[in-house]
């Protein structure tokens, strides 16, 4: 797994638990001991997963409310820390991660089913007038050759947005 973490929290131990949760996840994790730290992390740097100490968010609304719209994309977690330990942190993390990749995958294969079926009309419509002008009686010698590889390569992107397109839509 990839990604840059940050943790907001003012417990003790934090920076112990989120070096060992870095090197397990194999993720970059940032420690912010304060609330302005933690607004300040974000303004700096987009994150995978933010993480919130719940006792903070729950003593601050306000700020809680700027930390999650300054977040961006990234999966939002709040955990009492008291109650969970790193290990329990650890899984969330790893979850969020899992979750964040999926929803990127999702969102890649419906932008690109988006833009094959945009395409589609254009690209049929450039095939056939590209084949019209080929069978015209009028056509030179010099621009038939063209016209045949205008009608060969309209014809291959039609072909790969049809394929593309079945093969996201029976994934996707």
């Amino acid at each position: 797994m990839s990604g840059n973490i940050l943790i907001i929290s003012t417990m003790q131990g934090m920076e112990q638990c989120a070096a060992s949760i870095s090197q397990e996840t194999k993720t970059e994790i940032q420690v912010a001991t304060t609330r302005r730290a933690g607004l300040a992390a974000l303004r700096r740097a987009e994150f995978s997963v933010v993480v919130v100490e719940e006792g903070l968010a729950e003593g601050d609304p306000e700020w809680a409310d700027q930390v999650w719209n300054n977040a961006s994309m990234a999966m939002p977690l709040q955990l009492n820390f008291g109650i969970s330990g790193c290990a329990r942190l650890s899984r969330e993390i790893r979850a969020a991660l899992a979750r964040r990749i999926a929803d990127k995958n999702l969102a890649r294969k419906a932008a690109a089913f988006d833009i094959a079926n945009e395409l589609k009309s254009p690209i049929t419509g450039l095939l056939l007038e590209s084949e019209l002008a080929l069978r015209d009686p009028g056509v030179t010698p010099a621009l038939a050759p063209k016209l045949r590889h205008l009608v060969e390569l309209a014809g291959a992107i039609r072909e790969r947005l049809r394929d593309e397109a079945q093969g996201l839509g029976a994934h996707g």
